[in-house]
């Protein structure tokens, strides 16, 4: 199967770059600079640019590119940012896609960000967008591929949760707090997290990629977790006993708006995986908290825990 990958120096796409790779796929980066060899392709999405031949040809487009939203404090001016980089680069592929008469599946990245706070509500992939900026944002960035879909092109679009990986995303920024115990929850901490671990995402990706499904899904673990007890998780998997909560209002200092990120709560199903029978690794978050301290060497000996 030949791949192309728009964002593959992100967590994600770097590990999905490397499973594909792995299992003998031909895997095209697109780059923003001049590429090395065949493996890459440059591309210039702010003016448009893209090598449509490098895309004509692979049975697989998947759009992960954007700046970060939590690369720097969310102002205005980064908020515009991380909106543009991402029409930019969706508008970009999906035009070169729709004009080469594609017959391929376009993987669209998207975020659990679109629901928005919805605080108690169920929320599953019928459910429709939220009200914050984050929302807002994600709703742009998904309507940028609607022409794809207009023009036949399979799509999926994939609602990213909280990812929680060794090295890199929220884990990271986590794990030296909680392994000093200096953290128990994020403001309140009754805020619903739909979350999933690195692995299962990308097992996921890739399972969704081999499957016949269209439109959105929720690319996340079957059980939500409250925000106090993924970090309750996070501690006892590091050894030691929750610390304090930390404020709304100083992350709200610290960040900025990307609080939204933290902050809202969503709880969430994975219909779309469960549906097809999609077997997750860690479905409970206990066991990925496990898995994320092993992987990052951090987990301690059983003597060692917390009673």
């Amino acid at each position: 199967m030949r791949v192309v990958i728009a964002g593959s120096s992100g967590l994600i796409g770097t590990a999905l770059k490397e499973s594909l790779r792995a299992d003998g796929h031909d895997v095209v980066a697109l780059v923003r600079r001049e590429a090395r060899g065949p493996q890459e392709s440059s591309w210039d999405p702010a003016s448009g640019e893209v090598d449509r031949d490098v895309l004509a040809s692979s049975d697989v487009v998947i759009n992960l590119a954007g700046a970060s939203i939590g690369a720097k404090r969310l102002t205005d001016s980064h908020a515009d940012l991380v909106l543009q980089s991402r029409l930019d680069s969706t508008g970009t592929l999906v035009r070169a896609l729709s004009a080469a008469s594609y017959g391929g599946m376009l993987l669209q990245g998207s975020a659990m960000g679109y629901y928005g706070d919805r605080g108690e509500d169920h929320l599953t992939e019928r459910s429709g967008p939220g009200d914050t900026l984050l929302a807002s944002i994600v709703t742009q960035w998904e309507a940028a591929a609607q022409p794809a879909i207009d023009a036949g092109i399979r799509t999926v679009v994939v609602r990213t949760g909280l990812v929680l990986a060794p090295h890199g995303g929220f884990a990271e920024r986590l794990i030296p707090l909680v392994k000093r115990g200096l953290l128990r929850s994020l403001g309140k901490g009754t805020a619903w997290h739909s979350w999933i671990t690195l692995e299962d995402h990308i097992r996921a990706l890739r399972f969704l990629i081999d499957s016949d499904h269209e439109g959105p899904a929720n690319v996340i673990a079957p059980i939500a977790v409250r925000d106090r007890d993924l970090i309750r998780a996070m501690s006892n998997a590091a050894g030691k006993s929750p610390g304090l909560p930390v404020p709304a209002w100083a992350l709200r200092i610290a960040i900025g708006r990307a609080i939204e990120d933290l902050l809202s709560s969503q709880l969430a199903t994975p219909g779309v995986l469960k549906r097809l029978d999609f077997a997750w690794r860690h479905p409970e978050i206990a066991g990925a908290a496990e898995w994320v301290m092993t992987e990052a060497g951090h987990a301690p000996q059983s003597s060692d825990r917390p009673t």
